[in-house]
């Protein structure tokens, strides 16, 4: 089986939870024996130092890189088409270019950037057609079973690509634009999600909770959605997870994830002022940036609460395992969370989680907390009943890593498969 699969993030590019997630499912489905050729934006040169090949787009300059070994991920090759696109990008950011270095940028002229500059569309949407204009060679010139896209900016790829080559497509649903922006939802976005719901021949939703929003917002038939929750490596194993001290002052408590409107990190900030007037030593740290990040700064200022909240800014790689190795408890208050791989990811660590009910990873951790997160004095209340309960706290470990043996990508990756064959093959 052959998979044409449009991306948005991979590691070394990587802005949030969609990166690890398509990274631990090709890695998943390459155990499979799934062929995968990964298409993905990049606005600087590929890093020599991962273990990937990237072959060329057509005449879309990229670059090859040779690896300097064999990698088990060898059934994943990956194009990088040159663009500044990003899973949470919106026209505010693209605009203002915030976030892009525009460092070894190519252009489509083949020159570098001052040359023969036409490397961005006119706004974001004309930026994602560019993408799907850039993917229909690769698309004529691969040979495949299955197309593969994941969320809205891969819509229009994902449709040049059916239109030219006759191959049913798979639309996967990480995030909808009403998850991300609520009531402010951008009309356009919405507009594209439901065209790619009505026409892609089978959805892939991340959690049961976004398959009812999908069919609610999208009036997408509910036979036509197949429902594989995200996972976690769990052969990956933590050695050393976080053992619970209940007489240890300055624990720590951890919100990681996007300083957005929808992780709610200003009720994580109020439900914080409230646990410190109860619990002056306790730590509270933001990690993550976001849109929000300068009115939160602002707000703990405001509170009062400084001395004992950090915020770290953007963290990946071997600094995520450091914070939570050394978090005590991790908080995910999210307005609207399809899924949430970071619960997951603190559980393998033995960090016990607090999550909010709006979210898809309630549906497979069941030892863990749950709140509203518009319910501060709620979130707060079981804050302290953590902190200051041992046998509670020590009793959720366990049960919390016990729990991760149903929740390993190589379950997801044999749904998914199902769907491949299933949608191939029978066409459904």
């Amino acid at each position: 089986m052959k998979v044409l699969m449009f991306g948005w993030e991979f590691p070394p590019y990587v802005s949030g939870g969609l990166g690890t997630a398509c990274f631990g499912m090709t890695r998943a489905l390459a155990d499979e024996r799934i062929e995968i050729l990964f298409v993905m934006p990049g606005s600087e040169e590929p890093r020599s130092d991962r273990l990937l090949r990237v072959v060329s787009a057509g005449s879309f300059a990229v670059e090859e890189v040779s690896p300097d070994r064999k990698t088990p991920d060898a059934e994943v090759t990956h194009v990088v088409v040159h663009s500044p696109l990003h899973p949470y990008l919106n026209e505010w950011t693209y605009g203002n270019r915030s976030g892009f270095s525009g460092r070894g940028i190519l252009s489509q002229g083949g020159g570098r950037e001052g040359a023969s500059l036409v490397l961005y569309g006119a706004d974001l949407f004309s930026e994602v057609e560019r993408y799907a204009q850039a993917a229909a060679p690769i698309a004529r010139s691969e040979g495949f079973d299955v197309i593969h896209s994941h969320d809205w900016m891969t819509i229009p790829a994902a449709l040049k690509a059916r239109e030219i080559s006759g191959k049913p497509w798979i639309l996967h649903v990480h995030s909808l634009e009403y998850d991300r922006s609520g009531d402010a939802a951008d009309r356009r976005i919405v507009e594209m999600e439901k065209r790619g719901m009505m026409e892609a021949d089978h959805i892939i939703a991340v959690s049961g909770y976004t398959k009812r929003r999908i069919v609610s917002y999208y009036g997408a038939s509910p036979d036509r959605i197949s429902v594989v929750h995200n996972g976690v490596f769990r052969n990956d194993a933590v050695e050393d997870p976080v053992t619970f001290q209940a007489g240890r002052k300055g624990k720590n408590v951890l919100f990681l994830g996007r300083i957005t409107f929808q992780k709610g990190p200003d009720y994580f900030i109020e439900a914080a002022a409230e646990v410190l007037k109860r619990f002056p030593d306790v730590t509270f740290i933001m990690a993550g940036s976001g849109d929000m990040m300068p009115g939160m700064i602002e707000k703990v200022a405001e509170l009062g609460i400084g001395k004992q909240f950090h915020f770290t800014g953007f963290l990946q790689g071997e600094d995520v395992d450091r914070m939570f190795r050394m978090s005590d408890l991790y908080v995910m208050p999210s307005v609207s969370e399809p899924f949430g791989i970071s619960p997951l990811e603190a559980s393998r660590y033995g960090v016990p989680v607090i999550v909010s009910r709006n979210s898809g990873v309630a549906e497979v951790l069941h030892h863990c907390l749950l709140v509203d997160f518009w319910d501060v004095r709620d979130m707060a209340d079981k804050m302290i009943a953590l902190l200051s309960r041992e046998p509670l706290m020590t009793e959720m470990q366990a049960r919390a890593r016990e729990e991760l043996s149903g929740t390993g990508w190589k379950e997801a990756a044999g749904k998914i498969r199902d769907v491949y064959t299933r949608v191939a093959y029978q066409g459904v």
